[in-house]
């Protein structure tokens, strides 16, 4: 599931694609226009901006902007950035792999289908874009 923070993620970064074009936007918009708290928010994006993913600009016109074009952001970077692993078990991680201490993967048959699951949900989320979510591409 994903978390509250990663859900916030998705609708600053959304509101932000489909304004992408109009400069820096204010941080007080993307949190009245998305309902998500000020604090909150301000966490968030700064997380996404030392990631390199966004930038920020003080002063008269200044707030947020892509570093990084939309489209170039798959969704599976920004739950990693906000949230950590997408995988279900540690053992199975490609980015945050953990042993299990009583297990031996080799002989695991949930190791063996949280792979696929792994693997399915990836080719989803490595795939889709922040701008595929956006009203970008809505005709």
């Amino acid at each position: 599931m994903l978390s509250k923070k990663t859900q916030y993620a998705f609708k600053a970064l959304m509101y932000m694609a489909e304004k992408n074009t109009q400069g820096p936007i204010l941080i007080a918009e993307i949190a009245q226009k998305k309902k998500i708290p000020l604090k909150f928010l301000e966490n968030i994006l700064l997380e996404l901006k030392s990631a390199g993913l966004l930038g920020s600009k003080k002063g008269k016109g200044g707030g947020y902007f892509f570093e990084v074009p939309p489209a170039k952001i798959p969704l599976a970077k920004v739950m990693r950035l906000i949230d950590g692993p997408i995988a279900l078990l540690p053992c199975i991680s490609l980015n945050f792999y953990e042993k299990c201490s009583d297990c031996d993967e080799n002989a695991c048959g949930l190791n063996r289908v949280m792979v696929q699951v792994r693997d399915a949900t990836l080719s989803i989320l490595e795939n889709q874009t922040v701008a595929d979510i956006s009203h970008l591409y809505d005709t």
